[in-house]
C-alpha cells in the first residue's frame, strides 16, 4: 500500500509555471516499486491522463495536450514525485490527482491502472 499527498496547486496567470508534488508514503515495499502518474479532471470532464514515468526515471509519457510544457520526474531517496508545469493555459485548469499502481501490467493512460490516488490538488490558470 501507498499513500498520496499532493501540494503545490493553486491559481497562476496564462503563461506562468507551477510545480506540483506528490508524497508518497509506502507501505511494505519500496516508493521506488511504483510506477506514477499525474492525472487531472476538469469541471464536467473525466479525468484524464497528464503524465506518467517508470519506476527509475528512464521512463516518461505525456499526453498530446501537455507534452513539451510539463515535465515529470520522482526522486526515490525523498518519496516524492513532481510535476513541473510551464506555459501555462486557462485549459489546464482542473484538479490534479497523483496515482500508483502496483505493477507495469495494464494500459498507464487508464484510470482504473492505478490502485491508489491523492486527494489532488486544485490549479487554476486565468487568463
Amino acid at each position: 500500500q501507498v499513500q498520496l499527498v499532493e501540494s503545490g496547486g493553486g491559481l497562476v496567470q496564462a503563461g506562468g509555471s507551477l510545480r506540483l508534488s506528490c508524497a508518497a508514503s509506502p507501505s511494505g515495499r519500496s516508493f521506488e516499486d511504483y510506477p506514477m502518474a499525474w492525472f487531472r479532471q476538469a469541471p464536467g470532464k473525466e479525468r484524464e491522463f497528464a503524465a506518467g514515468i517508470t519506476w527509475s526515471n528512464s521512463h516518461t509519457f505525456y499526453s498530446e495536450s501537455v507534452k513539451g510544457r510539463f515535465t515529470i520526474s520522482r526522486d526515490n531517496a525523498k518519496n516524492t514525485v513532481y510535476l513541473q508545469m510551464n506555459s501555462l493555459r486557462p485549459e489546464d485548469t482542473a484538479v490534479y490527482y497523483c496515482a500508483a499502481r502496483e505493477d507495469y501490467r495494464g494500459n498507464y493512460r487508464y484510470t482504473e491502472t492505478y490502485a491508489y490516488w491523492g486527494q489532488g490538488t486544485q490549479v487554476t490558470v486565468v487568463s
